[in-house]
């Protein structure tokens, strides 16, 4: 498995930083899509997003650049993973950022903003490594916002 994978669901898995050489050995493992949730410039010496983008797409997999900085995830985030992840049909997903957390908040709240039960989305965010307890009330929040839109 790519250094550092955790399986967050059954299709999407989190990561740190990827290189470009990663990308390669992703590919093999059947990954279908990059996404990079690490706004460029944010550490000395990690790849472009340019750089990812040109390893993935020589391989045949999709990326989509999905920055999460300082200011945390927005609207436009979650929309933008949608889209990303509905490219490719939902299938084998690699996110990643500098330690997999920016990754696995963007899913939950995706994912809890598409009605999916938040004890479910915290408890897979827990056996992959990552306690996301603390964002039930947001979770919660996104999955009302969801039932009201319908």
């Amino acid at each position: 498995m790519t250094t550092g994978s955790k399986l967050l669901t059954d299709a999407f898995y989190v990561s740190p930083q990827l290189s470009v050489a990663e990308v390669a050995a992703a590919a093999d493992e059947g990954f279908k899509l990059i996404v990079n949730n690490r706004p460029d410039g944010e550490m000395i010496g990690q790849p472009k997003s340019a750089e990812l983008e040109t390893a993935a797409t020589a391989v045949g997999m999709k990326y989509a650049h999905i920055p999460v900085g300082p200011e945390g995830i927005t609207q436009g985030h979650i929309e933008a993973l949608k889209s990303a992840l509905d490219s490719v049909e939902r299938t084998k997903t690699l996110a990643f950022c500098r330690s997999g957390a920016r990754s696995t908040f963007l899913l939950s709240y995706l994912s809890a903003s598409e009605g999916r039960a938040v004890s479910d989305i915290v408890a897979d965010a827990v056996q992959a490594g990552f306690d996301i307890s603390a964002h039930a009330p947001v979770l919660e929040a996104l999955g009302k916002e969801n039932k009201n839109d319908e």
